[in-house]
């Protein structure tokens, strides 16, 4: 970090106690200073001899550009949820614009100033890696509904396994969860992995991944919504996968469980078999969320063979650690039930009936009956390659 201020100015808003107070930090005052440093340079630089710099920068704007608007309108959404919960939010944001300045502005071109005082940098900093979600999430231990089972019954109509495919899209917001663990243990140098040890394309590669999961994840939900049905309120998304790999395994074997799962999903009972139920079902959005979730999962089958498989003798190998490290990962079922964290409700019956409504149909009685969970099984496609 070129200037102490600059650094401060970082772990103020890495340390900021809720959202609210993070958002503020980051859309209205480090990715604004960003875009008005690159201005200046745009400005102050020779468009002959920095014609390279320029180019790229004329790249970068426009994403930059709606990457504020998204913040900005984000911020101004939780404003109106609660008004008066934050106060104190525009004093926050002067004290790291006063940050910013102390270090004479993001690119140092300024005179400098007397710095605030600090108000969350003065103390460590804390990863916990244990998934946080909003109200939208009421059940997150809800293992009640097994997909799988349910996508590869051919009895079930293709028309009706959509709707389950939206709910498999959707619950992938645990991936990201879980790899952003990854990146930042492994860049701190939590357990085994070292920072030193991975190159920067190693972060460059497992950071689109994350992104690809997070779209992912969006594609479903946008799934449920086109389709007039309030996901909230007929799905119960959980958490259990990615709590349980975060807080039970090490970076490189949460690691290994991803790309186990990967290159599972290779076959032609993974992403083969979900585009062609996309494909098949005659919905448009379906099989275009597939076609590219299949790509996706191609690309990050690549970047498992890259950043992981390269570590072991043969793929082999290293696809055994994959399941011995899943295999550690302990899925308490009748635990949580017994502690009182989930009844591990079928939903799928409210889903279906809200399907059926919107259809203007009777629903099927078999389909509606459907009752088979994870009790007894992993969230994978083991068993069903087996048979």
């Amino acid at each position: 970090v070129p200037d102490q201020n600059l650094q401060v100015l970082f772990d103020e808003i890495r340390n900021a106690p809720d959202r609210d107070m993070l958002m503020e930090g980051l859309y209205r005052v480090a990715l604004p200073a960003l875009r008005e440093s690159i201005n200046e340079y745009r400005e102050d630089t020779n468009p002959l001899t920095d014609a390279p710099s320029l180019r790229l920068l004329r790249v970068i704007l426009p994403e930059l550009e709606e990457m504020i608007a998204w913040g900005e309108s984000s911020c101004v959404a939780l404003e109106g949820v609660a008004p008066d919960s934050h106060e104190d939010l525009p004093k926050w944001r002067q004290e790291l614009k006063g940050w910013l300045a102390a270090a004479g502005g993001l690119a140092g071109t300024r005179d400098p100033v007397a710095p605030p005082d600090p108000r969350y940098s003065s103390r460590d900093f804390s990863y916990d890696g244990t998934p946080r979600r909003d109200e939208r999430f009421p059940d997150p231990y809800n293992m009640g509904v097994h997909a799988e089972e349910f996508l590869h019954d051919s009895s079930f109509e293709i028309r009706d396994k959509i709707f389950m495919m939206f709910f498999k899209r959707l619950r992938e917001i645990d991936v990201p969860e879980m790899m952003a663990s990854i990146l930042y243990e492994t860049f701190t140098g939590k357990g085994e992995e070292q920072g030193s040890k991975r190159p920067w394309g190693f972060y460059r590669d497992m950071t689109r991944q994350l992104w690809d999961e997070a779209r992912h994840a969006m594609m479903g939900e946008v799934g449920f919504a086109r389709s007039g049905i309030n996901w909230p309120a007929a799905v119960r998304i959980n958490y259990t996968w990615s709590k349980g790999l975060n807080q039970q395994l090490t970076p490189r074997e949460r690691h290994a469980v991803l790309w186990f799962i990967e290159q599972g999903l290779m076959s032609k009972t993974g992403k083969r078999f979900e585009w062609e139920l996309g494909t098949e079902s005659g919905d448009a959005f379906s099989e275009l969320i597939q076609d590219f979730d299949w790509a996706d999962e191609v690309l990050h089958a690549r970047i498992g063979r890259e950043w992981y498989v390269k570590d072991f003798e043969t793929t082999e190998d290293a696809a055994a650690y994959g399941n011995a490290c899943w295999d550690k990962v302990v899925s308490d079922w009748e635990q949580w039930k017994e502690d009182g964290l989930t009844e591990h409700h079928n939903w799928w019956p409210d889903l279906y009936m809200e399907v059926c409504r919107n259809r203007g149909e009777e629903p099927d009685p078999r389909v509606l009956a459907y009752d088979c969970s994870y009790a007894e099984t992993r969230a994978d496609l083991q068993k069903i390659d087996s048979e």
